[in-house]
């Protein structure tokens, strides 16, 4: 007899950029226009694969990520909509999330997207000063971005911002203003990346004088002072119940489906776990030790931490978590790491696991 397979979540990559930015290590590549019609036709083909391997399952949320996919002609996202609503049992209450970059997302466009079904709208803002989006490679100014911000506002859908800090310069006090702008502008829900330099990049071949790793700390506890929604992720704020349940899901040990190149899921079906990449790119059973690892990684990022349970008590070190209450804490079968946990994340989790 077949079992019954849980909910996924649903991940769609969106390659396409105006222009490829300086610090950028994700798959993406800049193309002035895409062949919208064969991105379709095989992200719709990989839906239709799924349906069929893991029958109509529901689905709570759908997160168009990138890249740039605000540059998606609505007409593109309404078809791969409706090839979700056809294949799976699309939820009632599901989170639609489109990311965007200000610059390629006019309101009269905006206003489609939202008729279509996105429902939260993620805005890569990077920074509130044009020389630093110049130095990043931004195609916009901090005014485009504002507006962008304030018309999704208007619109009536929830809406987050992506901001990086720690570039080179940068200090305390400027980490302070761009929070104190953020507060001022009124969204929700915001993401503040530090600037990591990644290998095969431009800023990656620059001899970068960046700030140190105390004053990044300094920073970084500096935005959880500063802004006016609490962190519930190491890099994530929120006010109460506008966090990103797509990602809170993924971080949760959920269910999710890589839709596109680029794209990564990890599978549950008929009592297994798979990982998978988009395209058809892999589909290869995973083991539940290996599935209980990835859990307690991204768990351990989040405020309330990683669910100890059946599959993830096998792999976490509990005597280590008991003998370093300053780093770790247990509370409603979770454990979590406290703030000066969170400032040595990386090393703390490494321990932590057997």
């Amino acid at each position: 007899m077949k079992i019954m397979n849980m909910s996924h979540n649903i991940y769609i990559h969106v390659p396409f950029c105006v222009k490829k930015c300086q610090y950028c290590a994700f798959y993406s590549r800049a193309c002035a226009n895409p062949v919208w019609e064969n991105y379709a036709i095989k992200v719709i083909g990989e839906i239709e694969h799924f349906g069929k391997i893991l029958g109509a399952v529901s689905v709570p949320t759908v997160f168009f990520g990138g890249g740039t996919p605000s540059l998606m002609p609505t007409v593109i996202f309404a078809r791969i909509m409706d090839a979700i609503q056809k294949n799976f049992h699309l939820a009632p209450d599901a989170e639609i999330t489109l990311e965007a970059n200000p610059g390629t997302l006019p309101t009269d466009k905006l206003s489609d997207f939202c008729k279509i079904g996105m429902n939260r709208l993620s805005v890569g803002v990077q920074s509130f000063d044009d020389d630093k989006l110049k130095f990043l490679g931004r195609i916009h100014t901090a005014d485009d971005a504002i507006k962008l911000l304030d018309a999704a506002m208007n619109a009536g859908i929830r809406v987050s911002g992506d901001f990086i800090y720690g570039l080179p310069g940068e200090d305390v006090d400027s980490v302070i203003q761009t929070c104190r702008r953020i507060n001022d502008i009124g969204i929700s829900h915001c993401s503040m990346y530090e600037l990591t330099i990644e290998e095969n990049t431009p800023f990656g071949k620059m001899n970068l004088d960046m700030p140190t790793n105390e004053n990044m700390a300094d920073m970084y506890m500096a935005i959880g002072a500063n802004l006016n929604m609490p962190r519930y992720e190491v890099s994530n704020y929120a006010t109460p119940t506008q966090e990103c349940r797509h990602n809170q899901n993924v971080w949760d040990g959920g269910a999710y489906i890589g839709i596109g190149d680029g794209a990564a899921g990890r599978i549950f079906m008929d009592g297994t776990w798979y990982e998978e990449l988009g395209g058809g790119k892999m589909f290869n059973p995973i083991s539940d030790d290996t599935r209980a690892v990835e859990r307690v990684i991204t768990g351990m990022r989040t405020v309330r931490g990683v669910l100890v349970d059946n599959m993830t008590e096998k792999v976490i070190n509990i005597e280590f978590a008991k003998s370093h209450p300053d780093m770790l804490r247990f509370a409603n079968n979770r454990i979590s790491a406290t703030d000066k946990g969170m400032l040595v994340l990386d090393d703390l989790i490494t321990k932590l696991v057997k």
